[in-house]
């Protein structure tokens, strides 16, 4: 009797956690037509796919595992304020223009994993629940999840979808239709090799071609890798990061979604479970063959592969004044003081999530990371500052143009973003006519009083007859400290850096007193490209047209 009662149990317990409610409709796609080698996806091909937007503009993705819960990345949320409105778009095709299928939801709850290493982008898992459920149609319907006892092997047969960049520093073509890739499974041990010294864990797997070409970019993170099994997809890992994207010999790295069962489980219950199923690849893996010889390190930083935005100041009202003044708190959230051995001796720009521009002539005194630290989020040199974190410096690397260059230092870990640390955009191209309002801000001995709080001058652009190559302002007092900062314009809603402040130039307009030329920050852009990878873009302002009462979403 107590026999036959635990083999009932152990059926009822397989059927509500692998078959489940869900197991009907997860993974199936009415029709589907798949071009290989990466190509725009029809409508319907990928219905469980979802755009999640904030400030009405595609930053990651994620798949819908049932009627109410979403799978996506941790890092996507990992500096977003909880203030902040998330909205996920079901349905969606493209990011302009018409998607008559399409189906907006705010997220109510954001649950990250535990134990989510913002360094290393382990255990980079998350799952959103909806406001309220939706209903499934040829266009939205929940992927299958790869349950506990799968098994992908090398070569595994794998697709990614997303509206990422098509390449380092290539967006995505009009009218940004969703893509999708088909790419094989590496499996973990040679993924180790191919990656080294980032550590890949047993809880990631990894895809790429080994010629590369093909694969996740920004954007795309927190989005599916699914495989096929009989009539059903089923998502085997979530996009994380790749370093950098679709590079020969460097596979993309995804979370494994199969370490994650009783977790997800476990948090979407109380509604319809997610359709668990067990994936088996077939034969013996070859991974199991490759050897590894190098020593692990566990202090690597991985680079996600989701898209931050730039040139956000909440707490700027400075548009227009005269004269030099003190900045307030968050006033220029990307302002970083440089200090070597323990000493401020220049300004810089947090310009990526963990990297600061500066100019080539403040490192002079030292290349050695060890021996610089950042400081971002401060106000004053002398007191208190709230806001501010400490970082230190892992690498640095400066161009080598004729005359002046500048510098840019790797970051320990991405910087903590907030109303006070936010990343500045990077000219690269834009117009920014003579008489435009534009400021400098640094930090020196003589002036800020006794904190020597950060400084703030204003000056209009003035016509110095090279527009292409230099940028030239009235006359500014520069001291050495104030070296490596910025010369910053606003542009629309962003603030973007046009110059790097430097005190070395011998242009004698200069030393008449009659303006200050600068190279434009576009002349860096081939060595900041590879120094940096995609530059930031700017978030539109524009909501989507929803109604929200939404207030906080972030659920620990």
């Amino acid at each position: 009797m107590d026999k036959l009662m635990l083999t009932s149990t152990l059926v009822l317990l397989l059927l509500f956690t692998e078959c489940g409610a869900q197991i009907d409709v997860c993974g199936q796609v009415k029709a589907q037509t798949r071009i290989v080698g990466g190509a725009v996806a029809s409508p319907g091909n990928w219905p469980w796919q979802v755009s999640l937007h904030i400030f009405g503009r595609h930053f990651c993705g994620a798949s819908l595992i049932n009627n109410q819960w979403l799978l996506s990345a941790a890092h996507c949320f990992a500096s977003l304020k909880r203030d902040v409105v998330v909205w996920a778009i079901l349905g969606r095709q493209s990011q302009e223009g018409s998607n008559p299928n399409e189906v907006y939801r705010w997220i109510r709850h954001v649950i990250t994993y535990p134990n989510y290493n913002p360094h290393t982008l382990d255990n980079d898992m998350a799952l959103l629940k909806l406001h309220s459920p939706v209903d499934f149609t040829d266009f939205i319907r929940p992927v299958c999840l790869a349950a506990q006892d799968s098994t992908f092997f090398t070569g595994t047969e794998s697709w990614v979808t997303g509206w990422g960049t098509i390449g380092s520093g290539v967006p995505l073509p009009s009218p940004q239709n969703l893509m999708e890739v088909e790419v094989p499974v590496v499996g973990n041990r040679q993924c180790n090799r191919d990656l080294y010294p980032i550590p890949i864990t047993d809880n990631m797997i990894c895809a790429g071609l080994r010629e590369g070409g093909k694969g996740p970019c920004r954007g795309d993170s927190g989005g599916p890798m699914v495989s096929k099994q009989g009539s059903r997809w089923v998502q085997s890992g979530v996009v994380s990061f790749a370093v950098p994207c679709a590079k020969p010999a460097k596979p993309s790295v995804f979370a494994r979604v199969s370490r994650y069962q009783d977790w997800i489980s476990c948090h979407t219950s109380g509604t319809t479970l997610p359709g668990f199923v067990t994936f088996k690849s077939e034969g013996i893996d070859p991974d199991l063959w490759v050897s590894w010889p190098y020593p692990r390190r566990s202090s690597v930083t991985a680079t996600p592969t989701s898209t931050a935005f730039c040139g956000h100041a909440p707490l700027n009202e400075r548009l227009s004044g005269s004269g030099t003044s003190s900045a307030r708190a968050g006033m220029w959230p990307w302002m970083a003081s440089l200090h070597w051995n323990g000493s401020h001796v220049c300004g810089g720009t947090l310009v990526a999530e963990d990297s600061v521009l500066t100019s080539a002539e403040c490192i002079m005194r030292s290349s050695t990371p060890s021996e610089w630290t950042v400081f971002l989020g401060r106000v004053r040199q002398n007191g208190s500052n709230s806001f501010e974190t400490a970082m230190s410096v892992v690498s640095i690397v400066s161009s080598t143009l004729s005359g002046s260059n500048v510098a840019v230092l790797r970051l320990a870990s991405r910087a903590p973003l907030s109303d006070f640390i936010q990343p500045i955009c990077m000219e690269s191209g834009q117009t920014f006519a003579t008489g435009s309002t534009c400021w400098a801000a640094g930090w020196s001995e003589g002036r800020g009083g006794e904190e020597q709080a950060l400084q703030e001058v204003q000056t209009p652009l003035v016509d110095c007859g090279n527009a292409s190559t230099n940028i030239c302002t009235q006359n500014l007092t520069l001291d050495q400290e104030d070296s490596g900062g910025p010369l910053m314009c606003q542009l629309g809603n962003a603030w973007y850096q046009v110059a790097v402040l430097g005190t070395s130039s011998s242009n004698p307009r200069q030393a008449e007193g009659q303006m200050m030329v600068f190279p434009k920050l576009s002349l860096f852009k081939d060595f900041l490209m590879q120094a940096l990878g995609d530059f930031l873009s700017t978030p539109s302002r524009a909501q989507p047209s929803r109604s929200s009462s939404a207030s906080s979403w972030w659920s620990a």
